[in-house]
């Protein structure tokens, strides 16, 4: 039996075709869905208060839980995905917050909806990471960035979305309604892609070979390639520089090991700059409009303009992204998205107000999308999801942190320590990115991220899950080099 399916080779060499056009929009209406029902918070507390349905103690708490079960969802999704395969993974989160989302429309008092809530959060957090983790794994390198920035439409689309829907159907129909719309459409995009196949690359990873050459035929013949069935598939492909993945299942520590480490430092350091970034500038650059006396701030049309940047950004990313490569890309929008930090509070016209602001966010959205799509990339297949659900994670409880921490700057600096230390966190991962030497658009998976050393024993040379050895075998530019270290 032939051993050696590359999936990774044969998936970055397709066309686009029906399966991934099919594949993006599957998985965009569960992103669609978990931005959904991850933003209705506010109009939702919001809408409780008045009824006595809620107090601030209990909406506080509500909030607190949410950010949490995110937290923890992240790492679950992770574990899971790396464990029992992309697909398992992919449709039981969805189904968990699909499910809880409808229990919670029902939910007797305000104590048994926050603990429908944190359990719901941990089906929304996974989404997010499997998500990302599926594009990655699915379309080709070339067109990678244009599928990541698609993805991020969706996101901006259910963010934006959801406060439109809440201000129309709340008064008429209550909160509850808001909790049917997101569950009833989780639970539809679920059975729609109950057919969606696993990944090849995971599966060839566990040594589930000939499931991976069925799957990677199937996807061949969507995309208009003729099958390789009656094709030997040779032992390796020159270019590729890739490893055969031992189909063993490899440690969280691996992430944390010495051929690893500096890539899960990237990839925390991205994930935790364009998390916090984003919710700062969408959540906190009107509080200070407001101490200014600027009632603009409340107003719909600055909403609006804050909003579509979320689409705006990502749309972007669509139409530049694969030309410019991931990597220039992201220190692009780095760079910008700190400069449009730097001078927004000090705008004092209503229109530049939300013009400036409207810039800065699609500059923020962009570099979002882009860092959560590039982090999984620095892993390789047995460990990717547990990487990139591990910076989610770390970015997640950075987020639980971020309200104390920029209350502290703004208490003791002003707008001024908020805004340096905002720019300053993305010019300086903006900076350390652009001195490291990969770029996710131009090298194969394979090639970029190196397999770990697990505790398993040494490895001799003739041992394909050596990582020196890859490392030295590898063309393709690493992080593992000391511009890094």
């Amino acid at each position: 039996m032939n051993t050696h399916v590359n999936a990774g080779l044969r998936l970055d060499d397709l066309p686009i075709g029906k399966f991934h056009r099919r594949l993006v929009v599957l998985v965009g209406l569960g992103m669609f869905f978990d931005s959904f029902d991850n933003t209705l918070s506010s109009a939702v507390l919001a809408s409780m208060l008045p009824i006595g349905f809620s107090t601030l103690e209990l909406n506080s708490l509500f909030l607190s839980l949410t950010f949490a079960g995110l937290a923890i969802g992240a790492a679950f999704a992770g574990w899971l995905s790396d464990r029992f395969g992309r697909g398992f993974a992919f449709q039981f989160n969805l189904a968990l917050f699909g499910v809880l989302a409808l229990c919670a429309a029902v939910a007797p008092n305000m104590e048994v909806l926050i603990t429908l809530r944190f359990v719901m959060s941990i089906g929304m957090g996974a989404e997010y990471v499997i998500c990302w983790g599926i594009i990655s794994e699915f379309i080709p390198r070339g067109h990678r960035g244009r599928y990541l920035g698609l993805l991020g439409i969706f996101a901006g689309l259910g963010v934006s979305l959801s406060s439109l829907i809440g201000w129309v159907v709340i008064p008429v129909w209550s909160w509850r309604a808001m909790f049917i719309i997101g569950g009833v459409g989780a639970l539809i995009t679920w059975w729609l892609r109950r057919k969606m196949p696993e990944s090849p690359r995971w599966l060839e990873s566990r040594g589930r070979y000939e499931e991976a050459e069925a799957v990677l035929q199937r996807i061949e013949r969507e995309s208009g390639v003729s099958s390789q069935e009656d094709t030997p598939t040779p032992n390796a492909h020159p270019a590729a520089g890739t490893a055969d993945e031992k189909a063993e299942w490899v440690p969280i520590t691996v992430l944390f090991s010495r051929p690893v480490i500096r890539r899960t430092l990237m990839a925390l350091i991205l994930t935790v700059t364009c998390l916090f970034g984003s919710y700062t500038v969408t959540g906190w650059m009107p509080t200070f409009f407001v101490q200014q006396g600027l009632t603009v701030s409340k107003s719909l049309g600055f909403n609006a303009a804050i909003m579509s940047g979320y689409v705006a950004g990502p749309l972007l990313c669509v139409f530049i992204t694969d030309r410019l490569g991931r990597r220039n890309s992201i220190v692009m929008f780095g760079t910008l998205a700190a400069i449009f930090a730097g001078i927004y509070p000090f705008m004092k016209e209503p229109v530049l107000i939300m013009a400036v602001g409207f810039i800065l966010v699609a500059m923020a959205a962009s570099f979002l999308t882009l860092c959560s799509g590039t982090a999984p990339e620095f892993f390789p297949t047995a460990f990717r999801f547990r990487g990139g659900g591990f910076a989610q994670t770390v970015g997640r409880v950075g987020l639980i942190a971020s309200p104390f921490i920029v209350l502290w700057l703004f208490s003791n600096y002003g707008i001024v320590g908020v805004i340096l230390a905002v720019s300053g966190m993305y010019v300086a991962v903006t900076l350390l990115y652009a001195l490291a030497r990969v770029d996710t658009s131009r090298e194969a998976l394979e090639q970029i991220a190196p397999n770990g050393d697990t505790d398993d024993g040494p490895k001799g040379p003739g041992d394909t899950n050596n990582p020196q050895r890859e490392l030295d075998s590898s063309s393709g530019p690493s992080l593992s080099g000391p511009s890094i270290s």
